[in-house]
């Protein structure tokens, strides 16, 4: 239920600031505009104006902008305030607007929530915002862009438009059989329709993990015996001295993490352990950790002192597999022999040799993995959850062992209410808290 009271909270970035957005959102925004702006504005155009505390003394002179309801984000009457970006400054423009009777600080999500609860955006849109305000890389921007604009929902509402029609079309011929304007079989174009749904569910639940890539990162784990120079690799790549390099083995103890950029694509890079037998009780731990995170890894690389290789014993299969020879700048030519043929690439941190090839190598892994970034894919494991359930109660659907016609269009039902479910069209207030908990105060 959406709340009558106005709200306000800063809706730009971190303070201070060269300028700070103030938005209001209510009933009671035009009051606050017409009493500290001197009058009203007009509509969707940047108007200068002098701002007024309750007291009447001047907090600031700025912009004021104002979009009536329902056209505008939130659906309700809305109104942006643009200041000079002090801390002192927006604290006493809050205050000063928060002092209105009806007029209160914004929760979190809160003003998105009300564009919901309005109409204006459904649940995949808005999900689709917390991830835009997110963004870190060029792929998030573009996965949240199209997912924003609605090609997610399209998606999953189409699908459960053409589930209702499977259903009208049952239940007419349940109904009306002997009347002269109902089909006389419907069955055979329905189920069909159906079973080719079960499929392009199948596939869509299938991209989750590109999508997950894409949102969330490629999972690379280096691994090596001790001073086979991951540490040094790791700093490498990330920039700077992230990991502590020495002689002695054994100086990692603890996952390490650094998350990279690469062709638009977010990797996170993970240095683990040195993998040996007998280590000391600290050391154990930590090549447990590292045996952990390499299960879960979309790559590893798994790295070699060329001149002085030594075994880690079993190196997980779940992800390809990358064999890495290092410390090359020791290597003479003589000495080198064979070793390119035992790895898929030779490295030097010292002198920098084969380490940009190492970089687009991991890029090239992580764009396959992803595949195309313009592909409609579940953002979500909760929309994940919910296909699931939905093409669970489709093969219940199809299967026409002994099951009626009643019961199986109360299956088609049930598989339309679940991906209603993902996009709000029907009850979803338990997941609400949830979903609008993940915003910042502002959106």
């Amino acid at each position: 239920m959406i709340s009558d009271d106005s709200i306000v909270a800063l809706s730009s970035g971190r303070l201070p600031a060269g300028v700070a957005v103030l938005r209001i959102s209510g009933p009671r925004t035009r009051f606050v505009i017409e009493t500290i702006a001197g009058g009203m504005v007009k509509e969707r155009s940047a108007v200068l104006r002098r701002f007024m505390a309750a007291d009447r003394t001047l907090v600031d002179t700025g912009l004021v902008l104002f979009f009536p309801g329902p056209a505008s984000f939130t659906g309700e009457d809305v109104a942006e305030f643009h200041v000079h970006g002090g801390r002192a400054v927006v604290a006493r423009m809050l205050e000063t607007i928060a002092g209105f009777e009806g007029v209160r600080h914004a929760e979190p999500g809160e003003f998105t929530r009300r564009a919901f609860l309005n109409g204006k955006v459904d649940l995949v849109e808005t999900e689709a915002l917390a991830d835009l305000v997110n963004v870190e890389t060029e792929a998030q921007r573009r996965f949240a862009v199209q997912n924003a604009e609605g090609a997610q929902s399209a998606l999953y509402l189409g699908w459960r438009r053409r589930l209702i029609h499977a259903r009208a079309m049952i239940e007419a011929e349940i109904d009306f059989a002997d009347e002269d304007d109902v089909p006389g079989s419907v069955s055979d174009t329905v189920w069909s329709d159906v079973r080719s749904m079960i499929s392009e569910i199948d596939r869509h639940i299938a991209g989750f993990h590109a999508a997950e890539i894409i949102r969330d990162g490629f999972e690379v784990v280096i691994l090596g015996a001790p001073n086979a120079g991951k540490s040094s690799l790791f700093n490498a790549l990330a920039r700077r001295d992230a990991a502590i390099v020495t002689d002695e083995p054994g100086t990692t103890r603890d996952l390490l993490e650094v998350v990279l950029d690469l062709e638009g694509l977010r990797v996170r890079l993970t240095d683990t352990a040195g993998l040996r037998d007998a280590p000391g009780k600290v050391e154990a731990i930590g090549i447990e950790k590292a045996r952990s995170k390499a299960d879960r890894a979309d790559l590893l690389l798994l790295l070699e002192d060329i001149l002085s290789p030594r075994e880690i014993g079993t190196i997980p299969d779940k992800a390809p597999l990358l064999r890495v020879g290092t410390k090359l700048d020791l290597v003479t030519h003589e000495a080198l022999g064979n070793a390119p043929d035992r790895y898929d690439l030779v490295i030097s941190v010292l002198d920098g040799t084969g380490v940009e090839a190492l970089l687009a190598e991991i890029g090239r892994r992580a764009a396959v993995a992803a595949g195309n970034v313009g592909d409609v894919l579940p953002s979500r494991l909760r929309h994940v959850e919910l296909l699931s359930d939905a093409n669970r109660h489709l093969l219940l659907a199809t299967d026409d062992q002994g099951a009626g016609k009643e019961l199986r269009a109360e299956e088609l039902r049930l598989a339309a209410d679940r991906l209603g479910r993902i996009v709000g069209a029907i009850d979803v207030e338990d997941m609400l808290d949830v979903i609008f908990g993940q915003f910042c105060i502002g959106k």
